[in-house]
C-alpha cells in the first residue's frame, strides 16, 4: 500500500488516479498510524517552500515521518514541492526543510537568459545514474513541470536525472530510501506512468 501523505497541499486526487490507473492500491492519509503502518510513502505538494514546511508542522506529521524514512528506512517519494521540502533549506524561505537530503533549493535567474518563471511545460530529464527509480528509462525523457526554484545535490552522486533551463539542476535525486523528482510525473503519460509503477513495483 503506498500512503500519500496530505498535509493539505497539492493536487492529491490526479496522483491518486494516477496510481489507480497503473493498477496499484494508494491511499491518501493524514492519520500518523496509518502513516506508520505505510509501506511506501509519497510526499506532494505544490506552492511555496515556507508556506509547504508550515502546513506540515502544523499536521504534526513530521515525527511520525522522519521516524519513518530515517529509522524505518520505508521508500519515501517527494514530487515538486515535495522532493524541495526534502532538502536542507531553500533559497525561497526561511524554514529550514527536512533535511533527509543533503540539497539545497535554489532560485532560478531570470536574467541570465530572459528565462521565463515559473518553468512551466514539457523538459527533458537525462538519467545520470542507474535507479530503480528509473528502470526501464533511457535515452530522451519528457516530463511535465511547474516550479520557480530547483534543487542542487551536494553529493551529486545523489542525482539520478538531471535537466536545464537556463542552467543544469537535478530534477530527480535518489539517497538510499529517499526519492525525489521535481518534475509531475502524474501528469507526465507514458513516462510518468512508468516511473510510478517502478516506484510503487520495483523499489524496495
Amino acid at each position: 500500500m503506498i500512503t500519500i501523505v496530505d498535509y493539505n497541499i497539492g493536487n492529491l486526487g490526479s496522483i491518486l488516479n494516477m496510481f489507480r490507473k497503473i493498477g496499484h492500491e494508494a491511499r491518501l492519509s493524514s492519520d500518523p498510524q496509518e502513516i506508520q503502518s505505510a509501506e511506501k510513502l509519497l510526499l506532494p505538494g505544490v506552492g511555496a517552500f515556507d508556506a509547504g514546511m508550515h502546513k506540515l508542522e502544523r499536521s504534526g506529521l513530521i515525527p511520525v515521518l522522519n521516524r519513518r524514512v530515517l529509522q524505518d528506512r520505508v521508500p519515501t517519494l517527494g514530487i515538486c514541492l515535495g522532493m524541495q521540502l526534502m532538502a536542507r533549506s531553500s533559497e525561497e524561505g526561511c524554514r529550514p526543510g527536512l533535511g533527509w537530503i543533503n540539497a539545497q533549493v535554489l532560485r532560478f535567474d531570470p536574467g541570465a537568459a530572459a528565462l521565463k518563471i515559473p518553468h512551466m511545460g514539457w523538459n527533458v530529464a537525462r538519467p545520470l545514474r542507474p535507479s530503480a527509480l528509473t528502470q526501464g528509462l533511457s535515452g530522451e525523457l519528457r516530463f511535465y513541470f511547474v516550479h520557480s526554484y530547483y534543487v542542487r545535490c551536494q553529493d551529486t552522486d545523489d542525482a539520478i536525472l538531471g535537466s536545464e533551463y537556463g542552467c543544469a539542476f537535478h530534477s530527480g535525486f535518489q539517497h538510499e530510501n529517499v526519492f525525489g523528482v521535481q518534475f509531475h510525473p502524474e501528469k507526465s503519460h507514458r513516462f510518468g506512468m512508468v516511473l510510478l509503477r517502478n516506484f510503487a513495483a520495483g523499489v524496495r
